[in-house]
């Protein structure tokens, strides 16, 4: 997505506390420099069949916003926060590289809905422009609270909300010249079942009794589906230093990149880990 001297970073960390040895999770962009990580008590045990969390909307409670808005000039910020009950912590820092701007995003939210603890965790990895990055952090996750079945089917509320989030910012810049894009890797905690869901090539890791167990595939154009996908449409996929949709992309999924959006969709791959907290 960018050149090896044109690297901009940002860094958040994040971490249920846990007095014995626990699990850790990451969410990470190789190309851009994010990196996002928290832990979960030793008993969260892994199910990666698609399972769907029951019960019926309801009023939710005040949403945290855990991280500050970025700052004016995109350079070093960092703090941390923690839950009234002491279970949640994080910690976060933010630096622009080289590039004149910063175009990547992250997002940290926390509430409660029908009793239940409800965290999002979000890295937004934008290119060609900030806009669709800043878009994601500022819409995503208030869209997809008010999905109205955001407690009975979560896994169909994501798709549904990645979907349609990615349709308006597409049509809050019809008026204008640019084609600003940006992935999204996100894990949505509701009670005890994990949500981990990804648009692009930035990476989800969960690292259990010291093996890495990957949450998440890359969105790449020569990926076999990927590429069968992109040629249906009556796309291309090219090599031009690596690989890339008509030449130019070198992701096959992406919010905004309007030029593309017949091939590069912005449906999100998900995967359910549950258990105990």
């Amino acid at each position: 997505m960018i050149c090896n001297t044109c690297i901009r970073s940002v860094v958040a960390r994040v971490g249920i506390l846990s007095k014995t040895r626990s699990q850790l999770i990451n969410i990470r962009n190789l190309n851009a420099g994010l990196h996002l990580s928290y832990t979960l008590k030793p008993e969260f045990s892994m199910n990666l069949n698609m399972m769907v969390d029951s019960g019926s909307t309801a009023k939710r409670g005040p949403v945290v916003d855990v991280l500050p808005e970025k700052d004016d000039d995109g350079g070093y910020v960092s703090g941390g926060w923690k839950s009234e009950d002491g279970k949640l912590s994080c910690g976060y820092s933010s630096f622009r590289g080289k590039r004149a701007t910063m175009e990547d995003c992250y997002d940290i939210k926390n509430t409660k809905i029908e009793g239940q603890t409800v965290c999002m965790f979000g890295i937004f990895d934008g290119h060609g422009g900030s806009r669709a990055a800043e878009y994601l952090k500022k819409h995503l996750f208030d869209n997809l609270m008010k999905h109205p079945k955001f407690m009975e089917n979560t896994k169909l509320a994501i798709s549904e909300t990645y979907k349609q989030t990615d349709v308006d910012f597409l049509d809050s810049e019809k008026d204008t010249y640019r084609d600003d894009g940006s992935t999204a890797s996100t894990a949505v905690l509701v009670g005890n079942h994990l949500y981990v869901a990804n648009v692009g090539d930035s990476r989800t890791v969960i690292s259990k009794a010291g093996k890495a167990i990957p949450l998440s595939e890359d969105h790449k154009p020569n990926r076999s589906d990927e590429r069968k996908r992109i040629e249906s449409a009556g796309g291309v996929v090219m090599w031009a230093g690596t690989w890339r949709v008509g030449g130019v992309l070198a992701m096959s999924r992406a919010f905004g990149n309007r030029m593309l959006k017949q091939f590069v969709v912005a449906e999100p791959e998900i995967q359910l880990v549950e258990g105990t907290l």
